[in-house]
């Protein structure tokens, strides 16, 4: 780092030369609740998490990013909330649900098994009951259906 160089041009200069060697490929595995994960884009430029909220040109750097990759469907699009939540380093709502991974909600996982087990259960029970159906209806056609 040269005499004139600050902490602040460095970490821009860090966070440049980080966007520009990734690929949509890349951004998409960092992808989290509709933004980049900004723990993950702190670990790979060695910098503070701090540092992408609280340095103005990196901050703003990142806007235009995600803009970009919004543009090109990296990034889900996004509907803000009001516009102060910006302002206030807040993590913009995102317009579509959020999506559950089955793998960090086990409680989920489980509901899901427990579902389709249930599913397939009915499909059986679906399936006997149809055998019968024409039996019932032979039965109501003859008029010898118990009441």
């Amino acid at each position: 780092m040269s005499n004139s160089e600050s902490p602040s041009d460095r970490n821009f200069s860090i966070f440049s030369n980080w966007s520009a060697s990734k690929t949509d490929s890349d951004f998409r595995q960092l992808v989290g609740r509709g933004v980049l994960s900004r723990t993950e884009i702190a670990r790979e430029c060695q910098f503070a998490k701090s540092v992408l909220a609280q340095n103005p040109r990196v901050k703003e750097a990142l806007r235009v990013l995600e803009d970009g990759l919004r543009d090109r469907g990296v990034l889900p699009p996004i509907a803000l909330v009001d516009s102060d939540s910006t302002d206030n380093n807040q993590m913009p709502v995102l317009s579509q649900r959020k999506r559950h991974s089955t793998d960090t909600d086990p409680d989920r996982r489980l509901l899901e098994i427990e579902n389709a087990s249930l599913k397939a259960e009915n499909d059986l029970l679906k399936q006997r009951l149809s055998k019968y159906e024409s039996l019932h209806t032979a039965l109501l056609l003859t008029g010898r259906v118990p009441r």
